[in-house]
């Protein structure tokens, strides 16, 4: 039987959802590795960006429904998702990890969770699963578990977005757009994708190689 890999997506666009690339990149790394993808989102709102001028548009759009553009239609609500169907959680990045999944964008270290996502990232660690997280998705990882489980992650090698990571008690380690950092103890694999990478076939690399750490470990 595959394993089974929860991959939590945030919208659909870099600005506002999850970042295309990333999202798509990681589940071809999921399935080149013989495992299933099992895409999730929180059925929550989002604020809309139009993606041609990158601003604002005032309007809403809904987070479970953007994200189903990108699993094409094959997606679950996050909260009809526990710890025991899966063998390990990735998480994608793009804005929208810092803005729907989380307050980090916003806030910070201060910045709350989304109650849905945090259970389930909690109960996935407290399973010893593993949890992957690429570009500043890993803020949100640190912002779950940082206090509780002091968790290494990266985002590359931004000064500012590492110290607020540590405020929330979690450690930042530097590292290039190609490789990948593991914290063994606490199962997390972090890689920074777009945080770094200039060139998507960069990124892939990346995210290819932090996908087969995570699903190694799985």
């Amino acid at each position: 039987m595959s394993k089974k890999i929860g991959v939590v997506l945030s919208g659909c666009g870099v600005r506002d959802g999850s970042e295309i690339h990333e999202a798509v990149l990681t589940l071809l790394a999921i399935d080149q590795a013989g495992a299933e993808a099992i895409c999730m989102a929180p059925d929550t709102e989002l604020a809309e960006v139009n993606h041609l001028t990158m601003e604002a548009t005032g309007a809403t759009r809904n987070v479970l429904v953007e994200s189903a553009r990108i699993a094409r239609g094959n997606i679950k609500n996050i909260a009809d998702i526990k710890a025991s169907d899966l063998d390990a959680l990735i998480f994608p990045g793009g804005f929208g990890a810092a803005l729907n999944l989380c307050e980090f964008a916003q806030k910070g270290a201060a910045g709350s969770v989304n109650p849905e996502v945090a259970r389930l990232v909690r109960d996935v660690h407290a399973a010893k699963k593993p949890i992957g997280a690429v570009c500043i998705a890993p803020a949100l990882i640190a912002a779950i578990l940082g206090k509780e489980t002091g968790a290494t992650v990266t985002i590359g090698n931004d000064a500012g977005t590492a110290a607020e990571i540590e405020k929330t008690g979690a450690k930042h380690q530097n590292c290039s757009v190609t490789e990948f950092v593991v914290d063994t103890e606490n199962r997390i694999v972090t890689s920074p994708a777009y945080m770094l990478g200039q060139r998507i076939t960069e990124v892939a690399e990346g995210i290819g190689k932090c996908v087969k750490a995570v699903i190694e470990m799985a």
